[in-house]
């Protein structure tokens, strides 16, 4: 059934938009149009933050509020949210090709969850300490939320990769304007009916769907007094620039080209399950994923054997279809790019060992077949640029030290993963990789530990106490030695 929405959602009510311009949603498994909503304009970016402003300058209004009363709507938001989970899983795997029981484990429980987990953390939390001074002073040292933020979200994980930036900025009493990602409104849209159910106050969350012009110019608006983004390193440099000039605080979750590292004593077949979601979730569609598998000299072959099956037993269906597990590229234009790293691939001499071409029993949607090259190198093309498709490389190493030196030979630092039988061991060589995640026989960012990256894979922590610290501000009172 086609989703078709005429409003936007601004300053707590649905609010007709400044065009009559819209955004057409295609599903990627049937070719066909799902959904319609208006695309913002500029004119309506500037109503949302001047919604937003008011509600947070409001002198009894959210950021105002004591964190247990915040946090007791979190709560009810949380709550809200869940009681709609399958409506949510269904239209992200609608939208973007996710199979849906992807959706129904991650985009659905992570949201309530994170609400959940800040809810509890400001309850805790002080709004003020003293602080006795070493020169005769007492410093009052308060917390206080960051402003306006421009939360701008990803197509990937719409609504888990949201509220990595929503849940905290709630939490810490900041209002908030949402930029999705064109590819996936469908589901912001539901949201923006639960945040109208739970009720919170006008201007506390409000919504402008649009295309990179539109974030552009919501990043660079002067009403905004934070962003938060996740997306490509080519958009976080640009975002970078443009927050640095303004001195404005930024949080980008970018790109990632990260490394499997199979050790000598790894047991794969025990835990095939595992390495997939660590290289292929979401149809490869993950910045995180380890689409760079090492493996030692030694067992080279065997590696390649493992991961081949693995992709070759993956099934390619309609995101919709519960045996599915991995589906269509978000996009045509996306498909294209993809193919054309394939491609790239195998003119670098990298050999084919499934894959590498469209699905034949699939005539409709945008389809490709998982893809693993052996003979791999760390110099080509597809070990050294994200994909971001159902693509692995896999590279010989000689020993630790190589294996390592070959991760850490990358512009990215997000994610990556060690197999092996020796957790020890398996922590000894996690800790010599430049990343800013890293499992060791799994990979699942967890609400409680910060996840961001290093190098070109962004800037700042979201997620655990940290990502709480990005939306507040501290402000420091003198007071006489006491």
């Amino acid at each position: 059934m086609e989703q078709v929405y005429e409003s936007l959602y601004i300053g707590g009510g649905w609010a007709r938009p400044s065009s009559a311009a819209t955004i057409t949603v295609v599903s990627p498994s049937t070719e066909e149009i799902v959904g319609r909503v208006p695309e913002a304009t500029s004119e309506d970016v500037d109503a949302a933050v001047a919604a937003a402003r008011s509600a947070l300058e409001d002198p009894t209004g959210w950021s105002a509020w004591e964190p247990a009363r915040r946090a007791d709507v979190l709560e009810r938001l949380g709550a809200a949210y869940a009681a709609r989970q399958e409506e949510f899983a269904q239209r992200v795997s609608v939208q973007n090709g996710m199979p849906i029981t992807t959706a129904r484990q991650i985009e659905t429980a992570y949201p309530a969850a994170l609400l959940q987990y800040y809810a509890g953390i400001v309850r805790k939390q002080p709004v003020e300490e003293r602080r006795q001074g070493l020169f005769g002073v007492t410093a009052v040292v308060r917390r206080g939320a960051v402003g306006v933020v421009a939360a701008v979200a990803p197509w990937n994980f719409p609504q888990t990769l949201l509220f990595f930036k929503l849940a905290p900025a709630l939490a810490a009493g900041c209002t908030v304007v949402i930029k999705p990602s064109p590819e996936t409104v469908l589901d912001t849209f539901l949201l923006a009916e639960v945040v109208d159910e739970v009720g919170l106050p006008p201007g506390v969350v409000n919504l402008v769907p649009g295309g990179r012009e539109l974030g552009a110019y919501l990043v660079s608006h002067p009403g905004v007094d934070k962003v938060g983004f996740t997306g490509s390193t080519r958009a976080g440099r640009s975002i970078a620039e443009v927050c640095g000039r303004l001195l404005r605080p930024v949080t980008l979750e970018l790109g990632g080209k990260s490394a499997a590292i199979v050790l000598d004593d790894a047991d794969l077949n025990s835990n095939v399950e595992g390495l997939f979601a660590a290289t292929m979730l979401n149809n490869g569609q993950t910045c995180f994923l380890g689409t760079r598998v090492l493996a030692p000299q030694s067992r080279y072959e065997e590696v390649v054997s493992v991961v081949t099956d693995m992709a070759r037993s993956a099934i390619v269906g309609d995101a919709l279809e519960e045996k599915t597990t991995i589906g269509p590229m978000s996009s045509s234009r996306h498909r294209a790019t993809v193919e054309d790293f394939i491609e790239k691939g195998r003119s670098e001499g990298g050999r084919i060992t499934t894959g590498g071409g469209r699905p034949a029993d699939r005539d409709r949607g945008w389809f490709l077949e998982p893809t693993i090259f052996a003979e791999g190198d760390n110099t080509h093309t597809i070990a050294q640029e994200e994909i971001f498709g159902p693509v692995l490389t896999i590279i010989p190493y000689v020993d630790i030290d190589d294996a390592v030196h070959i991760a850490n030979h990358s512009e990215h630092g997000l994610g990556g993963t060690v197999w092996t039988t020796d957790l020890d061991r398996g922590l000894d060589v996690a800790r010599r990789v430049e990343t800013g995640t890293i499992g060791v026989n799994t990979y699942l960012p967890d609400p409680v530990a910060p996840f961001g990256g290093i190098k070109g894979s962004g800037l700042g922590r979201e997620l655990g106490p940290e990502g709480l610290d990005n939306y507040q501000e501290l402000k420091t009172m003198y007071l006489p030695g006491q």
